[in-house]
């Protein structure tokens, strides 16, 4: 289905009505975009590169411009301060209000449990504050990318998404290198049981099919064209030796690590085949799996499969031939000609051409943990102060993406998730008689009356929201302005007239003008305020609902 289409089921409309007359292919590649800088483009940039940005840091994107936005989404960022014990007592380990990250377990009572609560918690919590940066859309990526899950602690995980965090736009070899050691990967992959005598090929497997160069078309028994099944009994022998340390430990004294065990390294000669130059490994110890992700990345072919994960995650899943000369291949070299950095490949498709292509604007169905925080973020709702309940608040965000089937820390194989590789359904995958319910259930109750946690009210403020609008007191400058924020693309006459009916239903304009003047004159009037947030609330349920709201 191209992008059309998408569309097309998305708004509820026919392909024929859509597909006449035929709108361009995109053609456009990775030279500069040079058309205008309006709203329009500076919001794309945000929701592409954020959770749901607000009002304010659109309009801050595009009296900036483009270079300095970019440069802000790129800016270097201290570590987030690790997850906390945000309410249980009787952790004799770690007191509520300090962090667990590093605190063994106890032998008494089973802490994995409340430490995952709030590893979730935390990790939510990073998104609401990510201000105007693509780290946690990247980190994310990585997480799809080495997809990981059902590593049971807490610890583990958290070091290993922290790991990914910290090299959100560094250097994809040496987080390559890095996430091949890592104590979660390990575990998950059975790195920890790959020994000289008894070799296991599951990491060595999934470091090339898909971590690194990807399978490529068969071309013979055995042989994927980008590296062979002898490749992988090879490589696998290569990453002989190393084990985790500290997993599920109640001695203080045993971290969370990995270390290297020569005896249980096989330290013979590793034949690669010819899809590697028929080059041989010798035994290097400890250092033997870093040459081994050197060799691989040889392979100007490794370049062309992430940046089309990228593009996959950043523009859209259909890579045609166009994508595949005129961006792909040129991002490529980016990153080649810049040592696998991640930051001057990427910085180049957000400033392309082809990113702002009017057909790459919109086609992209949104994500659960997007499309969650995006009924949140953009009108800036309140959040609790006190510890406890913003981890809990933070919970209910998690759990209504979970219930949209994406799980943070649990994507469903070493895949990812399948809206990033499946096809025909790609992103697609997201809508479904399940999770449709989910996505509107959870829109209305932001629209109206919010959730509670611990007796604290989530909800939009719909006054506040509407205050921040150039032109709050013309109904059709309201409508115009919420759907310049929320929609991706511009709605027809007909839609706007159908949202002014459910703002003022059978009124002229000027009621609503009258009335909200009424309200700004006389705030502290409970009657009038509520009028109008009533009105207002009906308007964002609507819009909310509509199907240009689930795109990005």
């Amino acid at each position: 289905m191209d992008r059309r289409a998408t569309l097309a089921a998305m708004l509820g409309r026919s392909r024929a009505r859509v597909s006449a007359p035929p709108l361009p292919i995109v053609n456009s590649g990775l030279e500069p975009y040079a058309g205008p800088w309006s709203f329009e483009q500076a919001a794309h940039l945000l929701r592409r590169a954020m959770y749901g940005p607000a009002y304010a840091q659109i309009k801050a994107a595009q009296s900036q411009g483009l270079e300095s936005t970019l440069e802000q989404l790129f800016a270097e960022l201290p570590q987030p301060e690790p997850p906390l014990n945000h309410f249980f007592q009787d952790d004799p380990n770690v007191p509520a209000g300090a962090t667990w990250i590093d605190a063994p377990y106890s032998t008494g009572i089973n802490l994995r449990p409340y430490r995952f609560q709030s590893l979730r918690a935390w990790t939510i919590l990073q998104l609401f504050r990510e201000g105007v940066s693509i780290r946690e859309k990247l980190t994310l990526f990585w997480h799809n990318h080495f997809a990981l899950s059902n590593v049971n602690d807490p610890k583990f995980v958290y070091r290993h998404i922290a790991l990914l965090r910290s090299y959100a736009w560094g250097n994809f070899r040496e987080l390559a290198k890095a996430v091949t050691i890592d104590p979660a990967m390990l575990r998950f992959l059975n790195g920890n049981q790959n020994t000289r005598t008894a070799p296991n090929e599951n990491y060595a497997r999934e470091l090339l099919e898909l971590f690194t160069i990807g399978k490529g078309p068969l071309a013979g028994p055995g042989d994927y064209t980008n590296y062979t099944e002898a490749d992988i009994s090879a490589m696998a022998r290569v990453l002989t030796g190393w084990r985790d340390t500290g997993f599920n430990a109640a001695n203080p004294d045993i971290q969370v690590g990995a270390v290297y065990v020569n005896n249980r390294h096989d330290t013979g000669a590793k034949q690669l085949s010819h899809r590697f130059d028929n080059l041989v490994i010798n035994n290097m110890g400890q250092e033997e799996y870093a040459h081994l992700v050197d060799v691989i990345f040889q392979k100007a072919e490794v370049a062309r499969f992430i940046c089309r994960k990228l593009y996959r995650w950043f523009i859209y899943y259909t890579i045609d031939d166009n994508a595949e000369q005129n961006v792909i291949e040129p991002m490529a070299q980016v990153l080649i000609g810049n040592d696998f950095e991640i930051r001057p490949a990427l910085m180049a498709l957000l400033r392309s051409a082809h990113f702002y292509d009017m057909l790459n604007v919109g086609p992209m169905i949104k994500n659960p943990l997007d499309f969650a925080l995006s009924s949140a973020k953009p009108f800036e709702v309140a959040l609790p102060p006190e510890l406890a309940r913003l981890y809990n608040v933070m919970l209910r965000f998690f759990n209504t993406a979970t219930l949209q089937q994406m799980e943070y820390f649990n994507p469903p194989s070493v895949a990812g998730w399948k809206a990033y590789y499946q096809e025909p359904l790609y992103y697609r995958t997201w809508i479904n008689a399940t999770t449709l319910p989910v996505r509107m259930e959870a829109t209305d109750a932001m629209a109206t009356t919010g959730f509670v946690v611990n007796g604290f009210r989530v909800q939009i403020d719909p006054l506040a929201f509407a205050a921040t609008l150039e032109n709050p007191f013309d109904p059709n400058a309201l409508i115009e302005e919420f759907s310049r924020i929320l929609f991706p693309q511009p709605i027809t006459d007909g839609q706007k007239a159908a949202l002014k009916e459910v703002l003022i239903p059978g009124l002229p304009d000027y009621e609503w003008t009258v009335e909200y003047s009424d309200y700004l004159a006389n705030p502290g009037n409970t009657g009038l305020a509520e009028a109008v947030a009533s009105k207002l609330r009906q308007l964002l349920q609507a819009m909310l609902s509509m199907p240009e709201f689930y795109l990005s």
